[in-house]
């Protein structure tokens, strides 16, 4: 029976950030997303290398038995391309990418994976995630120190330990699976993971609809929750090619491998979508661009990046000095009271301190200021936890700063009496006390509880002055 992708593709910068990090391309034979890291200089260029990378493969007619020999040299070829990135321009040194892949030839699909970018099937009505991260917090979860649900809100949950750096040690893990008419898969960036509940990803993945308006609702989802990251989501059926109504044959283009905002998408039907498409269309007229849907030379159409993308980052930025110049001049009591509900943590000084307001700055003007500081060293903290308050953790509110501040004094507590007991300073679970002191052995011959009896000193002679300075006698 021919098999054939139905997919979509989407992409978002996210609420905070400037620039789009993540990458990825839907095809008819191939599914890859990329998230980029390395900031605004190199985030974007790792994540767009590899996803070009590998484009090439979604032509080629290739077995099953090759796939995976296929997919593994294409990744491993454009690892090396973003090593020679990384020689050739230094600013870009430190730049790396996750990457989830599915090539599929007939029936046969091989997935490759690596870093904490997460792929999902729905089979039968059953949600299973097919990957496993490879990041900091799985490790914990692997080694039984915190359980699968403190991972979901750990600190430290965006710390990958594997990705594609251009080093020749890098290689993702493979596997083979078998499709079956009816599967649905979703690729996701942690843009949406980290921010939207499993729960409620399984109930969208689970409900009728098509791959467009699933990978519609996860975005929207996502922007809802407030995602500060790039949010990115591959959508994909597995249908009948012969019988089922024309699953698209173009491919899609989102995120930083997209040069062109450009899209093929309808008209987005919420009200908050339609908003953000109207603005996005205000601004290419103003720059004098078209607003029909384009196409590369290589035939590849380009997706435009979901409901928000440049024109709203242009607004949100032009938001935030609004709003600061506002609170500066005292004329909007609501804008200062907004910016005065925002909470983080950071390192000052050498210990931690609560700041209220919002964690960004204006030139020489801070939106934020010291609400209290703790007696929690820096120092005292686990690596992990040093960096990021070097960065600032951000929180909901003032009681989830001080349940944060607990949990950094719980770490801290940890620390200490590791390094007292010459042990490595490692983050512990909520749950962690202190190991009890052994007690010191009961002397030989003195009954349990009772306190034995000192032996007094045997009397001497002083050739010197007593205390009254009385001559002292045996």
């Amino acid at each position: 029976m021919p098999f054939a992708f139905h997919y979509a593709a989407r992409s978002d910068v996210g609420m905070v950030r400037s620039n789009n990090e993540d990458s990825a391309y839907a095809g008819p034979h191939l599914l890859a997303l990329a998230d980029g890291m390395g900031g605004h200089a190199g985030g974007d260029v790792a994540s767009s290398t590899v996803i070009a990378g590998l484009v090439s493969l979604d032509d080629e007619a290739l077995s099953g038995r090759d796939l995976s020999e296929a997919l593994l040299a294409r990744i491993l070829s454009a690892n090396a391309d973003i090593g020679n990135e990384v020689r050739s321009e230094p600013r870009l040194d430190g730049m790396g990418t996750t990457l989830i892949a599915m090539l599929r030839s007939g029936d046969k699909i091989v997935l490759a994976h690596i870093g904490d970018s997460r792929a999902f099937m729905v089979r039968d009505g059953v949600v299973t995630q097919i990957t496993k991260d490879h990041s900091f917090v799985q490790t914990l979860v692997d080694e039984g120190r915190i359980t699968p649900e403190e991972a979901q809100t750990h600190p430290q949950r965006s710390l990958v330990t594997r990705v594609l750096t251009g080093s020749v040690d890098d290689e993702p893990d493979l596997v083979v699976r078998q499709g079956r008419i009816g599967d649905r898969y979703l690729l996701a960036s942690d843009g949406l993971t980290d921010y939207v509940a499993r729960d409620t990803i399984h109930e969208v993945l689970t409900a009728p609809g098509s791959p467009a308006d699933c990978a519609d609702r996860l975005v929207a989802l996502a922007l809802r929750a407030g995602a500060p990251d790039n949010v990115t989501v591959i959508v994909s059926d597995i249908v009948d090619g012969t019988t089922d109504s024309a699953p698209p044959t173009q491919p899609q283009v989102v995120g930083a491998a997209a040069v062109r905002e450009k899209g093929t998408r309808p008209m987005p039907t919420t009200p908050a979508a339609k908003a953000a498409a109207l603005t996005q269309e205000a601004t290419r007229a103003a720059s004098g661009s078209g607003a029909e849907a384009d196409a590369g030379g290589d035939g590849v159409t380009l997706a435009e990046e979901g409901p928000r993308s440049r024109g709203g980052t242009v607004l949100r930025l032009l938001a935030l000095v609004v709003v600061s110049a506002v609170v500066l001049a005292g004329g909007s009591y609501a804008a200062y009271a907004w910016s005065q509900q925002q909470y983080h943590l950071s390192g000052s000084d050498g210990v931690v301190t609560v700041y209220q307001g919002v964690n960004q700055t204006l030139g020489p003007i801070s939106l934020s200021r010291p609400l209290y500081t703790t007696t929690i060293a820096v120092d005292d903290l686990p690596p992990s936890y040093q960096s990021s308050l070097e960065q600032g953790i951000d929180v909901d509110d003032r009681a989830a700063a001080d349940a944060r501040v607990e949990e950094l004094r719980l770490q801290a507590t940890a620390c200490r009496w590791a390094r007292l007991n010459g042990e490595e300073c490692r983050t512990v679970p909520s749950t962690w006390t202190p190991p009890s002191p052994t007690p010191s052995p009961t002397p030989s011959g003195t009954p349990s509880g009772a306190t034995p009896t000192p032996t007094p000193s045997p009397t001497t002679t002083s050739p010197g002055p007593s205390p009254t300075g009385s001559p002292v006698t045996a």
